[in-house]
């Protein structure tokens, strides 16, 4: 395997970064996951300019987009794959021990890995842990994810492939790597930004491709949703066959269905939308 870092291609085993980073000593990094199709990234554009955007919030120095789309056209091509998992991880860099960030530039690393493409069909649970929608770090996709680990072993041990949280003020906001939506007689919400949500590619996409909308949603609406599905980078859409301990007979409905394969042909047709 072919790694890039800090401005090179390197072997996987010579693709070293000090201990003493931020992005391993306190989470102090962004990062993004793009879906790979024989060697194609797909909506690149968009995830860089989402890497720009948590790397402002997170005060760290603007990426060099145009050397980030270097490094992942030089992975995918020294990586042949049909199907991957492109990862861009920017961290603070060499630092001090503790919060302070020290005074060396950013550390860049784009890896790709065999990836495998997702049933159409998956089983969520809820957990009883909360989004803050008013912390520092809301809305951006940064290295700090050991919630979303704990979160995702809870959801492993019950034989599902994702969590959902709520936020604060129990309303829906999001699973732990992707974004939630739900039919409610007949109609097709997902929660709004404003929810604490992360701001998914796949879920501004369906949010355009389809007649979705942003809508506050209790969390009980999960128990009476009459079709759910959640997206992500490597899901696409999928349908939610069962939340908890209840079931969702007929899944994916008609709706889901639709928005399938709506968002098969229009990305298909469209390789950065």
């Amino acid at each position: 395997m072919k790694i890039w870092l800090d401005g090179g291609l390197r072997d996987a085993h010579g693709a070293n970064v000090s201990v003493l980073d931020h992005g391993l000593t306190v989470g102090d990094g962004v990062f993004e996951t793009v879906k790979t199709t024989e060697g194609t990234p797909f909506a690149l554009t968009r995830h860089l300019r989402r890497l720009a955007a948590s790397a402002r919030g997170l005060g760290l120095p603007e990426p060099d987009l145009d050397e980030v789309r270097r490094a992942c056209k030089a992975v995918v091509a020294a990586n042949p794959m049909p199907y991957g998992r492109l990862r861009i991880t920017y961290t603070g860099g060499l630092s001090p021990l503790g919060s302070d960030r020290g005074d060396a530039k950013p550390t860049l690393v784009v890896a790709l890995g065999e990836a495998t493409r997702r049933p159409d069909v998956t089983s969520v649970v809820t957990v009883p842990w909360t989004r803050n929608e008013r912390g520092a770090i809301t809305g951006l996709k940064t290295t700090s994810y050991a919630e979303n680990v704990v979160a995702l072993a809870r959801a492993r041990q019950q034989a599902a492939s994702e969590a959902l949280f709520p936020n604060t003020h129990g309303m829906l906001c999001e699973g732990t790597g992707s974004n939630v939506f739900v039919v409610v007689d007949g109609e097709l919400h997902t929660p709004p930004l404003a929810s604490g949500c992360l701001a998914g590619i796949t879920r501004a996409l369906v949010l355009e491709w389809t007649d979705a909308r942003e809508t506050e949603l209790p969390m009980d609406v999960l128990e009476r949703a009459e079709e759910v599905f959640v997206t992500s980078s490597l899901r696409d859409v999928q349908a939610v066959s069962r939340i908890d301990g209840r079931a969702l007979p007929g899944t994916p409905g008609s709706v889901t269905t639709k928005a399938m394969r709506v968002f098969e042909e229009r990305s298909a047709a469209d390789i950065d939308p």
